[in-house]
């Protein structure tokens, strides 16, 4: 029995010597070492479904983008490759029912905005094909109904508006429209449309300061009229008010390893999701009062296989369940929220 608690009394020295060490001494085997220790603490908030998709065998490409129809109860898959189609529509309970290909180049990000009369999808296209830079509307079977910015041609402008490379948007329920428009482009900048493509404003040009970016990668919207971008390249997540487009502040302590990749909240507003790319990470984090940005706190983790590559994903408003577009895995995965901590979800 001595023995025992010699034993157990330096094994908890050890490890006590790793935490002070990773702590003051940057050792990222020991910081690695602690930060897994610490991971496994956390509560499990969401599980895999592993019966979505019921055939998986549609995922043809490779998958960067997912859209959620919760009105309609649809996932769109925006997936890349040759000879392919480009588009799958499932249904959220993974039965597959289309697919198309018309006029789509090199999809990046998606939208559903759908209402009561009208189900569509808005895809932002970075190809350097006929239909590249561009971000385009659609409806469920593929026919196209609006283009956005100047057909096979990259640029600046603002009259006639042009992207580059457009990585993701937001379509309000009103119909105003945000960009974030700079995958890696010559645009690093947030726009703003009015339902009839007026230009409202415009925030951002490529630095490090406030409001200004270096790849801002996704974009959502919080129920307090805020508009939160993932600013990828520069490690953080910026925040603006959507009326006059003001700098609010921005979240950077959570992302000392990687930027984050794509941002979207859960149905009550209480968290912000969180996919970090090349980490093959989802992170849940506490979203700050109206009033208060703060500092990113984070709530909870879902580790998923190395090099899985968390790309984009979006949230069903009626479930609460997470779509992840894996571009490394080539597919998309569906994460529920168990009952006792979302149950305002599952009404």
């Amino acid at each position: 029995m001595a023995r025992f608690w010699f034993c157990a009394a330096g094994a908890g020295f050890l490890l006590v010597c790793l935490v002070v060490h990773s702590r003051f001494c940057a050792s990222p085997v020991y910081r690695e070492f602690v930060f897994q220790i610490s991971w496994r603490t956390e509560e499990v908030l969401y599980r895999l479904d592993v019966s979505w998709p019921k055939h998986s065998e549609y995922f043809t490409g490779t998958t960067f983008c997912v859209a959620v129809d919760s009105l309609n109860g649809l996932v769109y898959v925006a997936q890349r490759g040759d000879n392919i189609q480009k588009v799958l529509v499932f249904t959220e309970d993974g039965y597959f029912l289309r697919s198309w290909n018309y006029t789509v180049d090199t999809p990046h990000g998606m939208f559903a905005a759908s209402t009561l009369h009208e189900q569509s999808v808005w895809i932002t296209d970075v190809g350097s094909g006929s239909y590249g830079h561009t971000i385009k509307k659609y409806n469920s079977f593929g026919d196209l109904v609006q283009i956005l910015g100047t057909p096979g041609k990259k640029g600046t402008g603002l009259n006639p508006l042009q992207f580059d490379n457009p990585a993701e948007l937001y379509v309000e329920d009103t119909g105003d429209i945000y960009i974030v428009d700079g995958d890696g482009g010559l645009n690093n900048r947030l726009i703003k449309l009015s339902q009839d493509f007026m230009m409202l404003w415009l925030q951002g040009e490529n630095g490090t300061g406030p409001a200004m970016f270096n790849i801002p990668h996704s974009i959502t919207l919080d129920s307090a009229g805020r508009v939160w971008v993932a600013d990828r390249g520069n490690k953080r997540i910026q925040v603006f008010d959507k009326d006059s487009g003001e700098w609010l502040g921005a979240w950077n302590n959570c992302f000392t390893e990687e930027g984050p990749s794509s941002v979207r909240f859960t149905p009550d507003g209480n968290y912000l999701i969180v996919a970090q790319l090349n980490l093959s990470r989802l992170l849940l984090v506490a979203a700050p009062p109206v009033g208060s940005i703060g500092n990113c706190t984070v709530i909870s983790s879902i580790q998923l296989a190395d090099q899985v590559s968390p790309h984009l994903l979006d949230v069903s408003g009626k479930t609460g369940a997470i779509y992840v577009a894996e571009i490394g895995a080539k597919q998309v995965q569906k994460y529920v929220p168990l009952n006792s901590y979302f149950p305002s979800s599952h009404s």
